[in-house]
């Protein structure tokens, strides 16, 4: 049991001990990480190995000692005038996903009250056990709970139907409410079979469950599927996952029985639609003419947004191929500045 210590942490030791969880996550031998991954993975079937692997990988980055100094020094957060308490609704879809609102939370010196998603429960706890075992001065900081009642703000993230829930509930409170998004490709005709593969990782990392997972690409015409689709064959081995399976099967078959045109290669389904979010195991594409018609289809979409990529990021504001599952400490969720957010409470 974790004792109520009730004196405050300077920034510094804050920001000392969250690297500290990061070294941690690096020096977990094969025999601890195992045990992890198989308690989060019983749990949420989706949550293999190699996707808790990157995940707490992806982790152990962004809680490097210079990177969160880095990240904070813009704001001033050496003294919290009032500690107030904020609930977080954290999302599921991948592992750890909520970390990043914990975290900003915990480096701006207010306290967490967390409800956890069904389909991740176990990650967030191991890394608030392991960050308690490191500072327990964190306990004062961090609960787990089941009714986020009268919170003095909030953060919740879901879908566009909780998000009403959400605003019902929490909107008289200082908050930030998070609704579905998803994540696009602009490919210009130039791309190697080198950006295609990297490419496929924003496409097929998570199986596509992330809103950073690329949903859709935008495309001058459709010969480039022809290099796009052998290019990716290497990730065939994705459909060996029964849940994927059986999304590809199921999508498969509706477009055989509608007769409805699509490209196959075996794992993945390619349909032309001006829809946003595609099923998992389907890759929406829309072709575009010109660079103003696809500004204009873009900015049409840009509130359901996460990121754009392409290759080497030559369009404006957008991610390198291969790295739509790697934001940085500041690469807010919907844009909305998290920690700004909490300074002002």
């Amino acid at each position: 049991m974790w004792f109520n210590i009730i004196y405050d942490m300077y920034l510094e030791e804050r920001i000392s001990a969250l690297a500290k969880l990061g070294d941690r996550i690096g020096a977990l031998s094969d025999e601890e990480f195992d045990k992890l991954y198989r308690r989060i993975e019983n749990n949420n079937s989706w949550f293999t190995y190699d996707n808790v692997k990157e995940a707490f990988s992806a982790l152990k980055t962004i809680l490097d000692q210079q990177a969160l100094q880095e990240w904070v020094k813009p704001y001033g957060l050496e003294e919290v005038s009032e500690r107030k308490d904020v609930g977080l609704m954290l999302a599921g879809n991948i592992p750890a996903v909520g970390f990043h609102d914990l975290l900003s939370v915990l480096i701006s010196g207010h306290k967490a009250s967390v409800k956890l998603s069904s389909t991740d429960t176990e990650s967030i706890k191991w890394l608030v056990n392991e960050l308690l075992y490191i500072e327990p001065r964190f306990s004062d900081q961090v609960s787990f709970e089941e009714m986020l009642k009268n919170k003095d703000a909030y953060i919740a993230t879901g879908s566009d139907n909780s998000s009403r829930y959400f605003d019902y509930y929490f909107g008289k409170y200082p908050h930030v409410i998070r609704k579905n998004r998803t994540s696009v490709a602009v490919l210009n005709g130039d791309e190697s079979e080198e950006d295609f593969k990297e490419l496929a990782k924003d496409v097929f990392q998570y199986f596509g469950l992330g809103c950073r997972n690329v949903s859709k690409l935008f495309i001058p015409d459709k010969a480039v599927l022809q290099d796009f689709l052998p290019a990716i064959e290497s990730f065939n081995p994705i459909a060996n996952h029964h849940k994927y399976r059986n999304n590809y099967d199921y999508n498969k078959s509706i477009y055989l029985v509608n007769n409805e045109d699509h490209l196959d290669n075996g794992f993945l389904l390619l349909r032309e639609s001006e829809e946003l979010v595609s099923p998992i195991s389907v890759l929406y594409y829309q072709k575009y003419s010109d660079t103003d018609t696809l500004t204009e289809e873009l900015s049409k979409i840009e509130a359901k947004t996460q990121c754009i990529v392409s290759k080497g990021a030559w369009y404006p504001g957008s991610f390198p191929f291969g790295q739509a599952q790697c934001p940085a400490l500041s690469d807010y969720a919907d844009g909305v500045d998290t920690v700004s957010f909490l300074k002002g409470l």
